[in-house]
């Protein structure tokens, strides 16, 4: 991303891969059209301007990624985080009374992010709308706060950094992408978004049932030390609501949210942290048969290059993002990243030849999102 201030309040965004450019103006009515990527940089131009007061300017800025599109691997969430960090450069926001009200690190920063992209209010930031899907701050907590050559645990609601990991120094990702649009609008935002709204209704219910105030369905689950059981009993006790949804679908999201966030991810950072990479496979591997078998979120080909992958000689592999779609990760030995990648692409192709636009990269675990001036 490369970007200049403006003396005036127009954002102006360019791609510079195909030359489309969108504008807007740094203003509370800023809004762009919604399944197309214009939508992710206006936001943050609407919510900016919302949340902090004039005068504000705008910014010239021009973008190129070499990255798959929309294949889960949260370049949407990367344009919203650039976006950001550019207009609070132009403005230094940063140092405003009513960001230092609300922020005050880079972890709450992300939390904020997420915010924006869901529309949700942020400690006193107000929010109005957002791009339409029911995230958290994952993404944008990755990406604000990655470290080089590690692993970052991070709790949720709020953002909590847990521990720093570092990965074996001769051992690398392999992202594959399955060429199936991960796309955040009609059908497959409804997909997406229900899963959310899923974890919404089980906390609603458990509320109702305990009368206790719990923000969030991790803090309910934290409440019972970790246990599904005493969330699902509530669930099933709670009266009849109009959110739509049975107590067995409830049920199973309770069951496989509370597996992954207070096991599952725990015995992955274990297992990473002491080396115990077969320890780490079989974390991993459970986490992908509850994605399978519980969220319902996965496809026949993200099973596909997560199960193939392992064969090839993967330390382990999951799908991950949102799901209906999108990509996989695999850890490897950096020597032999390339050559899984041609061979797992080569069996993807032969299997499903109709997803053309699939591919597949090595990379490392990258250092967070950074400014560089030039002069």
């Amino acid at each position: 991303m490369l970007a200049s201030p403006r003396r005036d309040a127009l954002l102006r965004v360019c791609d510079a891969r195909t030359g489309e450019i969108v504008q807007g103006a740094v203003h509370s009515s800023a809004a762009g059209q919604g399944g197309h990527w214009g939508a992710y940089p206006l936001t943050v131009a609407h919510r900016i301007a919302a949340n902090f007061s004039a005068p504000l300017v705008g910014a010239d800025m021009a973008f190129v990624s070499d990255l798959p599109i929309a294949a889960g691997i949260s370049s949407s969430s990367a344009l919203v985080v650039a976006t950001y960090l550019v207009l609070a450069a132009s403005n230094d926001l940063e140092r405003r009374e009513e960001f230092r009200r609300a922020i005050t690190g880079r972890d709450e920063l992300a939390e904020y992010l997420g915010a924006v992209e869901n529309g949700l209010t942020y400690h006193g930031l107000v929010g109005e709308r957002g791009v339409g899907t029911f995230g958290g701050s994952e993404d944008h907590t990755a990406i604000l706060c990655g470290q080089p050559g590690a692993v970052v645990q991070y709790s949720f609601c709020p953002v909590r950094h847990e521990r720093t990991i570092p990965l074996p120094p001769d051992y690398a990702f392999v992202i594959a992408s399955s060429g199936v649009m991960a796309e955040k609008t009609g059908a497959a935002l409804d997909s997406y978004n229900r899963l959310a709204m899923l974890a919404r209704a089980a906390l609603e219910r458990w509320r109702r049932a305990t009368g206790r105030g719990d923000a969030s369905l991790g803090d309910a689950v934290r409440f019972t030390g970790g246990r599904a059981d005493p969330i699902v009993a509530a669930i099933r006790s709670a009266s009849a609501t109009s959110d739509g949804f049975d107590a067995g679908t409830l049920e199973e999201r309770v069951r496989q949210f509370a597996m992954e966030s207070e096991h599952l991810i725990p015995a992955a950072g274990d297992a990473l942290l002491h080396g115990a990479l077969d320890m780490l496979a079989a974390a991993v591997d459970e986490s992908m048969r509850n994605a399978v078998a519980m969220l319902h979120n996965q496809i026949d080909e993200t099973v596909f290059l997560v199960h193939r992958a392992r064969e090839l000689g993967a330390a382990a592999a999951s799908a991950f993002g949102a799901g209906f779609g999108g990509s996989v990760w695999a850890l490897v030995r950096r020597s032999d990243g390339d050559r899984l990648v041609e061979q797992l692409m080569s069996e993807y192709r032969r299997r499903f030849p109709r997803h053309t636009s699939a591919e597949a990269f090595v990379t490392a675990a990258a250092p967070a999102a950074q400014r560089l001036d030039l002069q």
